[in-house]
């Protein structure tokens, strides 16, 4: 499927980091792998029952800001998140092509932010590990906001501290309760990932322009 920017019409270029600029695989196999291995060896249960024992605080948090919060959850766990997820810091990558889409928006000279709900120590690993950091103008953290992007006061309280114009705003995220807050705020051209995770199926998106990975909206034509 071919997805058409207006880029004459676009200022600001707004990524999400997991699932967009970098592979959900990592965080997959942290969360669904990782976690409950170290979970369960500290118990003394199998993984199977660490899984049984996370996975309804998993569905409980999810979308609120607790469920991005290493802190919230290293609580909760009793394990150092942070340290684990340094600890295989190895397996950090970006998606295909991801770069090659960074480079083309700032030859293009707009506005590159990256928008996360990811946690400080979790975002300032990913970014020194890829080496991405240097291509953009800004990083935002929810955790900034008191408020996840699934959240419509998350872009208000975003826009009033760093002003942007949503109508000539580009935002690309995985998450379809995301875009549709941003939507909800004004933000007039949206697109959503179908393969955060290169390890797994394509997710179903409906409702939205849609494409596999950032490369695919490449090329980037040069301000005229």
């Amino acid at each position: 499927m071919t997805v058409a920017v207006n880029w004459s019409a676009v200022d600001h270029v707004l990524l999400d980091m997991d699932g967009t600029v970098l592979d959900l695989a990592f965080d997959n196999h942290f969360w669904r792998e990782l976690v409950p291995q170290r979970y369960g060896e500290q118990k003394g249960i199998s993984c199977e029952q660490a899984w049984r024992e996370l996975e309804p605080q998993f569905h409980r948090w999810r979308g609120r800001l607790e469920w991005y919060c290493l802190d919230f959850w290293s609580e909760l766990t009793r394990l150092d998140l942070a340290a684990l997820k340094t600890e295989i810091r190895h397996r950090i990558r970006p998606l295909e092509g991801s770069e090659d889409f960074l480079r083309a928006v700032k030859a293009r000279g707009c506005a590159l932010w990256l928008v996360t709900n990811a946690h400080r120590n979790s975002w300032s690993l990913k970014l020194e590990q890829t080496g991405l950091g240097p291509w953009f103008d800004r990083v935002v953290c929810s955790h900034d906001f008191d408020a996840p992007k699934e959240d419509v006061d998350f872009w208000a309280r975003l826009q009033a501290q760093h002003p942007f114009n949503p109508a000539r705003t580009l935002l690309v995220d995985d998450s379809l309760p995301v875009l549709q807050a941003a939507r909800d705020h004004g933000v007039d051209q949206l697109v959503a990932i179908r393969r955060p995770d290169s390890t797994a199926p394509a997710q179903t998106v409906a409702g939205l322009p849609s494409v596999d990975v950032l490369a695919d909206l490449l090329p980037v034509p040069p301000r005229s």
